[in-house]
């Protein structure tokens, strides 16, 4: 398996533009896969300098509803004219966050909610051999305080976001098991919990942001939750990736705790498994 970073917060060399987003491109033995699609266009330019052929790809995943996964959503229908779309139903709702200047919108494009290339997904949803994704995870255990700044307009009122929108990606390959997920809002260790529960395997590979970062609020959970986070994750015979939302901060102390168990996902890294 290949993974290519073509959209996240930092960069790994100037060449690479970054942006509060998330874009990874997921090469297995047989599909070309894109895990969210960032903000922006600049997961395209970002494609072209590491070689890859968005018209290629074969279908993507949106991990959920904020704009910072599926903002690149139009600019990725003009560049590929066959790939589906994978995306929880609820994904379309009006999302909004806390910003220190007033609520703001980060939504998805509603315009886009009915394009016929776009797939609902269900809790549970096999998209090929090998590829499925999978969303209301149980367990409300270790949940990041930078939620809050989150919320969902329901029934005309805006109240915190519960995050039913949010799905997660398993990918298994030559007898290995990954695990994608975009913001974990849902709680990493509850994701990579309910993920055992599915497969009757822990994963051996987790990619994604763990949510200990608010970018709203410009504010890193607090030093001890992170700490019990990754005494839980340090506990486990996997390799995580993270990036993203995870924080820069709360990542160093990840990386004091969790050694080479764990590593940063910058814009332009390629991995290869």
């Amino acid at each position: 398996m290949i993974v290519k970073v073509l959209a996240e917060n930092t960069a790994y060399l100037k060449d690479y533009e970054a942006e509060h987003g998330l874009s990874l491109y997921i090469e297995t033995g047989k599909l070309k896969i894109l895990f969210d699609v960032g903000k922006s266009d600049v997961f395209l330019r970002n494609a072209k300098k590491l070689g890859v052929d968005i018209s290629n790809v074969d279908l993507v995943v949106i991990s959920h509803g904020h704009i910072d996964h599926g903002g690149g959503l139009k600019y990725f229908l003009k560049e590929n004219t066959k790939a589906l779309i994978y995306i929880h139903p609820k994904a379309f709702g009006s999302y909004y966050s806390k910003y220190l200047d007033g609520l703001k919108f980060i939504g998805l494009d509603e315009g886009l909610e009915c394009n016929d290339r776009i797939i609902f997904t269900t809790e549970r949803f096999f998209i090929d051999k090998g590829v499925e994704v999978f969303s209301n995870v149980p367990g409300k255990e270790q949940l990041s305080k930078c939620n809050k700044a989150l919320m969902k307009e329901e029934e005309g009122k805006i109240v915190e976001d519960t995050f039913e929108h949010e799905q997660n990606m398993i990918v298994t390959e030559a007898g290995k098991m990954f695990v994608f997920a975009g913001c974990a809002h849902n709680g990493i260790v509850n994701i990579l919990n309910h993920s055992i529960d599915l497969k009757k395997r822990a994963p051996d590979y987790v990619f994604g942001g763990f949510h200990l970062y608010s970018n709203s609020a410009k504010k890193s959970e607090d030093p001890d939750f992170v700490r019990r986070i990754g005494e839980m994750l340090k506990n486990t015979n996997i390799k995580y990736y993270t990036c993203h939302c995870t924080g820069v901060d709360p990542y160093n102390q990840l990386k004091d705790i969790m050694g080479d168990k764990i590593e940063y996902l910058a814009t332009g890294r390629v991995i290869k498994i």
